[in-house]
């Protein structure tokens, strides 16, 4: 039998880096925002989705959702923010993350016993204001689990270059050529699914399940707000400023990515997702 990893559809990784490419530049004021909205929107709807905008406060949410064939399954989200910061092109932050969940909008269109839904967030780099805006008892409802990719092209391999918030286990790896994957306690299927799903030439994952608050470090991407309404979340990530020199900066470039790692970790989201969309209604997680 073909293990799932390997029958999940494969990365394009010319596609995914011509993506990264076509949005790193700033994104923080509204006309730049908007700019990388459309082009967004474009992208969502060329590979087959219908796309819908909710409006909040200073920005604009994109959502676009495919049914499942099994309507009483639950479905999958996928989310990313597509801003930055002021005068950086946000290539790793966090076009490297949006870049995977186009991907993922080309390869995960067929039907699945399990929908899909696809958000991409506004305004994360001004206090998490678009997935707060998003997270309501109407839009968490039937989520079975939620993924958020947050800065995923970026790897070291010096030792020391990798470092981490107070307080994790001291056993974590020193250099930082890792997909880190950080799930809520008490849930657990999704970090077992990304423990579980090996393909050759995928970066290691190093996957931790936390409890809720201790570790603010931990709280500064768009899974916080479904963590704190109690629902499955993981943050997937390179680990951002803990290990990249280029977080929020002038020099966080397409040219500074490291484009096998940043395809090997979209194959692995591809291949998670993949492997939850097809499992069988009912089966235990």
């Amino acid at each position: 039998m073909t293990p799932i990893a390997e029958a999940a559809p494969r990365v394009d990784g010319d596609r995914l880096f011509e993506t990264v490419e076509a949005l790193a530049r700033p994104r923080f004021d509204p006309g730049d925002r908007d700019r990388a909205r459309r082009y967004l929107q474009q992208q969502l709807e060329a590979a087959g989705w219908s796309v819908e905008s909710q409006n909040f406060d200073g920005g604009v949410n994109l959502i676009a959702q495919r049914d499942g064939t099994n309507p009483d399954a639950p479905i999958l989200l996928l989310g990313a923010h597509y801003d930055t910061v002021p005068n950086s092109p946000g290539a790793d932050d966090n076009a490297s993350a949006v870049a995977a969940v186009l991907e993922a909008a080309h390869l995960l269109k067929a039907p699945t016993p399990r929908g899909l839904r696809l958000v991409l967030f506004d305004l994360e780099e001004r206090g998490l204001l678009g997935s707060f805006a998003y997270v309501s008892p109407q839009t968490i409802e039937n989520l079975e689990g939620v993924i958020i990719l947050e800065m995923i092209g970026y790897a070291c391999e010096e030792i020391g270059c990798q470092t981490y918030p107070r307080g994790l286990p001291d056993s974590l790896p020193e250099r930082g050529d890792f997909l880190g994957v950080v799930g809520n306690w008490p849930y657990h299927h999704l970090t077992d699914a990304f423990e579980a799903i090996p393909r050759s030439g995928s970066p290691t994952r190093v996957t931790l399940t936390v409890p809720v608050g201790p570790f603010l470090e931990l709280l500064r991407s768009d899974h916080a707000p479904f963590w704190l309404a109690g629902v499955p979340a993981v943050m997937v990530t390179d680990t951002a400023n803990f290990r990249n020199p280029n977080y929020h900066r002038l020099s966080d470039t397409p040219d500074s990515l490291n484009r096998s790692f940043l395809e090997g970790a979209t194959q692995a989201v591809i291949d998670v997702l993949y492997q939850l969309l097809t499992r069988p209604q009912g089966e235990a997680h």
